[in-house]
């Protein structure tokens, strides 16, 4: 197979910092409209492997995205081949309005912008009863909403999620990852998702990858890697 045949194509990825490895190794192939989860205690290379994949870190080895090289591109070229990105923290714009974030996520683009606008107010009507208000004034959890739909303004091929449900309240977390299998099924929107709720994670996915110090130990589909003994212990409890 070449890299037109995958979303995103990773080979031989390695980071290194000045007291550690971060990536030691790393290959992944993440197929056309795949949710594809990165699984690993802290520390494993999560973050930075996903990072790799929008430029946000540089690093050895290669990434492709729908068969174009992506090395040496900055973020914001990375961003208009079509990968969109909500990092850990949701990194809303806290001074400007949840219209005004929604609209910079459909930032060059001409058509279906209200649509978009119209949609996602319907999907999350709290960001609808609070259009006006400074993003900064949301509570976590519509800051989450916010971020995903923000991401998803852009249309990408591929949305790359950092811990999704970090510091949500369960109901806030059960209605982000509803809306993300909505969107997969009726958009065919690809993921790579760096999730610590195991269990999440490989409900929505078709394929995962387990990281530990920065290599894979474990990968395939996300219902084999479910019934893995090991993972069964480290990460679901059972």
């Amino acid at each position: 197979m070449t890299d037109n045949d995958f979303a995103v194509r990773v080979r031989g990825l390695v980071k290194r910092y000045p007291d550690k490895v971060a990536v030691a190794g790393v290959d992944l192939d993440i197929h056309h409209g795949e949710v594809f989860a990165l699984l690993g205690p802290n520390g494993a290379g999560k973050t930075t492997t996903l990072r790799a994949v929008c430029g946000m870190v540089r690093t050895a080895g290669r990434v492709a995205f729908r068969g174009r090289d992506l090395t040496g591109l900055a973020t914001e070229k990375i961003a208009r081949l079509g990968i969109a990105h909500v990092p850990e923290g949701r990194g809303t714009f806290g001074g400007l309005t949840v219209a005004e974030n929604l609209r910079l996520g459909a930032y060059g683009r001409k058509d279906g912008v209200q649509q978009d606008l119209d949609f996602w107010y319907g999907t999350f009507p709290r960001l609808a009863e609070r259009r006006e208000q400074p993003a900064g004034s949301l509570s976590g959890g519509e800051q989450q909403m916010l971020a995903v739909a923000r991401a998803l303004m852009c249309r990408p091929a591929l949305l790359l999620l950092d811990e999704p449900s970090l510091g949500l309240a369960p109901m806030v977390v059960r209605e982000v990852f509803a809306v993300l299998r909505e969107i997969r099924a009726g958009q065919g929107t690809g993921m790579l998702v760096v999730e610590q709720n195991a269990a999440l994670a490989l409900e929505l996915a078709d394929t995962a990858h387990v990281l530990e110090a920065g290599r894979t130990v474990l990968a395939g589909p996300a219902a084999e890697i479910r019934a893995e003994d090991s993972v069964r212990r480290a990460y679901l409890g059972s």
